[in-house]
């Protein structure tokens, strides 16, 4: 099962990609969209990624079972 250190060991991915990005974007006249790009794109999945891990990992509502019985409740 996942916990918080996924969190950071992605954080540290998703930068070294950016760092590979900066360092392996094609020369040229477009070098500038081309960093801008990928390291967009990888802080962008990072971010979906993340948000969506940690709202399964600390859920807001949490689920109710609906059959049972009135004598099992902790309501």
């Amino acid at each position: 099962m996942a916990n918080g250190s996924s969190v950071f060991i992605g954080l540290a991915v998703v930068a070294a990609l950016c760092v590979a990005a900066w360092f392996g974007a094609p020369k040229g006249e477009n070098q500038t969209t081309w960093r801008s790009s990928l390291i967009i794109a990888f802080i962008s999945c990072y971010l979906m990624w993340f948000v969506t891990f940690m709202s399964q990992l600390h859920p807001l509502i949490e689920p109710r079972r609906s059959g049972i019985r009135e004598g099992f409740t902790s309501e």
